[in-house]
């Protein structure tokens, strides 16, 4: 599956969840219904995966993505009324720090799904060392 089709695959299931449940419950529930609707599609994924940060060689941290999809798409879920930029800023260095090619910020919180894809324009494939 290219990452047009599986990031159109996950946009659908966001929306299915966002048209059932609505807005207004916490990030979580959002975050279980997707887990739920990708195991249905076969979709695999981690949830919650951890990411060294460095610093000019210095690990100085770690963060959580929401999800890893397939081992390539960075997937931040957000409840909020309105994204900010702090909210792709976050996505952003997300897929930098996972060095992922795309990523996709998805709120859940306004009363229309918000959906954003992101791009990292530092992304380098492994196969290409």
């Amino acid at each position: 599956m290219t990452f047009d089709d599986l990031t159109y695959k996950v946009n659908g299931l966001a929306m299915k969840i966002h048209r059932f449940l609505g807005n207004g419950f916490q990030e979580v529930i959002y975050q279980r219904c997707l887990a739920i609707e990708l195991h249905r599609n076969n979709i695999d994924f981690l949830r919650e995966k951890e990411q060294d940060i460095y610093y000019d060689g210095i690990l100085v941290g770690t963060r959580r993505a929401d999800f890893v999809i397939q081992n390539d798409i960075i997937v931040e879920l957000k409840a909020v009324i309105n994204l900010e930029d702090v909210h792709l800023a976050q996505a952003k260095n997300y897929v930098k720090a996972y060095d992922k090619q795309i990523g996709l910020l998805i709120n859940f919180g306004a009363p229309s799904l918000q959906i954003k894809k992101v791009y990292n324009a530092k992304y380098h494939p492994k196969d290409q060392e």
